[in-house]
């Protein structure tokens, strides 16, 4: 069992653009700053949460120096890194590894579909190589909702067991709880997160670290919350804040939770940018966003 793992609340940050769709770094740095203001851990820029498949790896990198140099510790930052192609994960996790970000969290190749267990150890064997830096540490990010291939537990024991300083961390976006606890069991020695505040309380009763979940942009205080009170930093009712917590959750994603969470950005901050996302999502009607934040009422603490 490693030691000093990654443990907290991280938030997969959404990433603002102008009306240009040009990215908008004076509302990154704000939303940033607020979040780590309101007890989040860590920040992972460029997850699904923030459109990191719609961004250029230009975009990618100058985002990550934005918030460096305003004042935001690197130490708490684990940028999203996996394409499909080894060059331009590897200019990621370079660049993310010289700012002195805490990890990458990265994607398998994902455009190959089919592709084994082996085949998949092969490119992080050729990536670890090829990257060549001492302070690599990667989240292994698995997502086959989306991505349509995942990391396997026994792929995550195996690279954790060859690579015990490198592969550090497991983000399971599965949305099975099943696969969590297999993971848990086959790497100990990885911090392994549920991708979703759902499973948080849950998670941490059978090893989880914590969770790396979308929400955390718009409900912070209230995971970070239960966070605390499920690992007995904190005393509070467990089950009632838990099902808070879940209760706002569902309630956002039945709206699409991208295009929602930015428009309720938009209103509770008084700023129409907050709204845009790239095609092929779209954003949130007006009307839309209303009905979900009279759904949320009271529950929402945005600043």
């Amino acid at each position: 069992m490693k030691k000093n793992k990654m443990t907290g609340v991280m938030t997969p940050i959404l990433t603002p653009f102008n009306d240009d769709l040009s990215f908008a770094p004076d509302l990154y740095i704000s939303h940033a700053k607020w979040l780590l203001e309101q007890g989040i851990h860590f920040i992972a820029p460029f997850g699904t949460t923030g459109e990191a498949l719609s961004m250029t790896v230009t975009e990618r990198m100058a985002a990550v120096d934005e918030m460096v140099n305003n004042g935001i510790d690197p130490a708490v930052l684990m940028p999203g890194a996996g394409l499909c192609n080894l060059d331009d994960t590897v200019t990621l996790c370079r660049h993310a590894i010289e700012k002195g970000c805490r990890a990458v969290m990265t994607l398998p190749p994902f455009f190959y579909k089919n592709a084994s267990d082996d085949g998949l150890y092969a490119y992080f064997v050729r990536l670890i190589e090829t990257v060549n830096l001492p302070d690599l540490r990667i989240c292994m990010y698995h997502i086959p909702p989306l991505a349509g291939i995942g990391f396997s537990p026994s792929l995550a024991g195996r690279l954790a067991g060859d690579f015990p300083d490198i592969f550090v961390a497991y983000k399971d976006s599965s949305g099975d709880f099943e696969n969590t606890k297999a993971v848990i069991d086959a790497a100990p020695s990885v911090a392994v997160f549920p991708g979703s505040e759902l499973f948080l309380k849950e998670g941490i009763e059978h090893g989880g670290m914590g969770c790396i979940s979308a929400t955390c942009n718009v409900n912070p205080a209230a995971i970070r919350c239960v966070y605390d009170v499920a690992t007995g930093a904190q005393t509070d009712d467990l089950d009632k804040i838990n099902n808070e917590m879940v209760g706002f959750r569902k309630t956002v994603e039945g709206y699409g939770p991208i295009p929602a969470m930015k428009g309720m950005l938009a209103v509770k901050r008084g700023e129409p940018r907050w709204r845009n996302v790239r095609p092929p999502i779209m954003p949130a009607s007006s009307a839309n966003t209303e009905k979900l934040l009279q759904e949320i009422g009271d529950r929402l603490t945005l600043l």
